[in-house]
Order: C-alpha cells, then sequence, then structure tokens
C-alpha cells in the first residue's frame, strides 16, 4: 500500500509492435502530468514480431526502427495479431503471463496496473485471473486500461465468460480511434464492476491533456 506523499507504483504493458523504451516517450505527457501522484514501471513484451517498411507504414502506433514486440500472435503462422480477428486458439500469451509474473517479483511490488491497445487487454486478463484466484502473483490495486478490448480467440473466452472484476478500474478510450474503436472498448466493461470511464476525442494514444488531469487524479486519490 503506498504512504501518504509517496508516489504509486504502477506496471505499464505496452501496446503491440511498440517496447518498454517506445511506450516509456509515448507517454512522457501522462508522467509530467502525474509526477507527483505515480511512478511509471515499464517492461518489454517476450515475442518479437516480424517486421518490415510496409508494415511499420500501416501500424501507425508502432516504434519505427525500435525493437517492435507483442503480447501474444492471433495468427500463429503468421506471428501477427490483429484485434479484430476471431481465431480457435493463439500463440504466446502463456510466456506472457510470465513475463509480468517475473516482472512482478523482480520489479514490485505495484499499486496497479496501466495498459494500452493489446496491453490493455492483457491487463483485462490479468485482473480476471485475480478475480478468479487463478494466480496469487497478481495482486493489483487498480488498473488503467487505454484502448482495451476483449481478445477474440476462442482459447481467450474463460477470461470474460461469467467474470464480475471488482479491481478498481478506468477505462480510456478515443471517441476517433480507428484502430481500436470505441465500442470495442465498451464491450469490455461489462466484466468489471463499477469501472470509470475517460473518453476522449482522439485516436489511438494515451491522453494526457490538462483537460484530463482530474480524472487520473480523482481515480488515483483512492490509492494513496
Amino acid at each position: 500500500m503506498s504512504k501518504v506523499g509517496v508516489p504509486l507504483r504502477i506496471l505499464c504493458i505496452h501496446g503491440y509492435r511498440q517496447s518498454s523504451a517506445s511506450f516509456r516517450e509515448k507517454t512522457g505527457a501522462l508522467r509530467k502530468l502525474l509526477k507527483k501522484q505515480v511512478e511509471l514501471v515499464y517492461i518489454d513484451a517476450p515475442h518479437t514480431v516480424p517486421t518490415s517498411k510496409e508494415s511499420e507504414l500501416q501500424d501507425k502506433t508502432a516504434s519505427v526502427g525500435d525493437n517492435q514486440s507483442g503480447w501474444w500472435f492471433s495468427d500463429a503462422q503468421a506471428c501477427s495479431f490483429d484485434a479484430r480477428q476471431e481465431c480457435e486458439s493463439s500463440f504466446g500469451l502463456e510466456q506472457s503471463l510470465e513475463a509480468v509474473r517475473m516482472a512482478v517479483k523482480d520489479l514490485g511490488p505495484f499499486d496497479g496496473i496501466l495498459g494500452f491497445s493489446q496491453g490493455a487487454a492483457l491487463v483485462a486478463m490479468l485482473c480476471s485471473l485475480q478475480e478468479q484466484k487463478l494466480d496469487p502473483t497478481f495482486n493489483f490495486r487498480f488498473a488503467i486500461l487505454v484502448a482495451g478490448f476483449r481478445s477474440g480467440c476462442a482459447q481467450h473466452q474463460y477470461f470474460y465468460k461469467g467474470v464480475n472484476v471488482r479491481v478498481p478500474s478506468l477505462h480510456v478510450f478515443g471517441q476517433d480511434d480507428k484502430v481500436i474503436p470505441e465500442q470495442m472498448s465498451r464491450d469490455l466493461l461489462h466484466i468489471f464492476i463499477g469501472a470509470d470511464i475517460l473518453t476522449h476525442h482522439g485516436g489511438h494514444f494515451v491522453p494526457a491533456a490538462s483537460a484530463h488531469k482530474h480524472i487520473y487524479q480523482e481515480f488515483l486519490k483512492r490509492f494513496q
């Protein structure tokens, strides 16, 4: 538990085709906005994403020229991921869960967890495991999910069916997000009890304008 005046420690889970370094850079405005309240700790996904100039141009969230990694692949053969893809099975999630376990053990403890895009989808899974008491490693007091969504993989549906996640959560989504449309993020709200929501008019990014500051702060104050 965070003491008064001590920043909350938050584990940060980057998006697909990103890295800990690029996500740290992309959340610079958020770190500045909340510098008195939080300490953000970033980790890398365990799976390297095959890259090409064409794929980098298509994916505007990619960190061009940087190490690009992902938490799982919806197409195991092609080692690719599409949030809208429905599949029977995926590849790589178990290794990613283990990577987060190791981060908690080696870098923790953490008060909360924050994820973006595929990282936010993973955060929802971690919260589900915590709620179902399927993994004692995860004991987050809160979660922040930016552009989150439900996995379309049949193998992952146990994270959602009949699950009511009581971990306090803040769900952030852009009304002009073309990568993860707002409705995909809203579809994830059903498993979270009493979720807080922050909407913004922009696209696929972590918003950190002064207009959003009080929403983040009011949410985080509950845990300080």
